[in-house]
């Protein structure tokens, strides 16, 4: 697997991520805190947010292809750019156990005696 797949999903992880809390704000300020230009904050926040999240399925989808996930756990890294702050940590989760994984197989193999 090339590093620019694992680095692809890394970015639109981080960017569903934000934009994902960005909207949870704008609601509260839309519907808590009846504030001025909140809803059109929220309808330009979801919109892109909406947009960026089917390339993330995309990206997120092919890392999983290419690394040969279960089912189960291919849904689960779906699934984490549905629920704010939790692209960061499967982010985080599936770049330190990809790394370990792409290091070993870049490892040079020991020398025979």
């Amino acid at each position: 697997m090339k590093k620019s797949v694992l680095t692809r999903y890394r970015v639109m992880a981080y960017v569903t991520g934000v934009l994902l809390i960005l909207l949870c704000l704008g609601m509260i300020a839309k519907y808590l805190l009846d504030m001025d230009g909140a809803a059109d904050f929220t309808r330009i926040v979801s919109i892109a947010h909406g947009w960026l999240y089917v390339v993330y399925l995309v990206f997120a989808f092919d890392l999983g292809a290419k690394a040969k996930w279960k089912v189960s756990k291919q849904l689960w890294v779906l699934l984490a750019g549905t629920i704010p702050t939790a692209a960061f940590f499967v982010e985080r989760k599936i770049s330190q156990e990809l790394d370990t994984k792409a290091a070993a197989a870049e490892a040079p193999a020991p020398a025979k005696a």
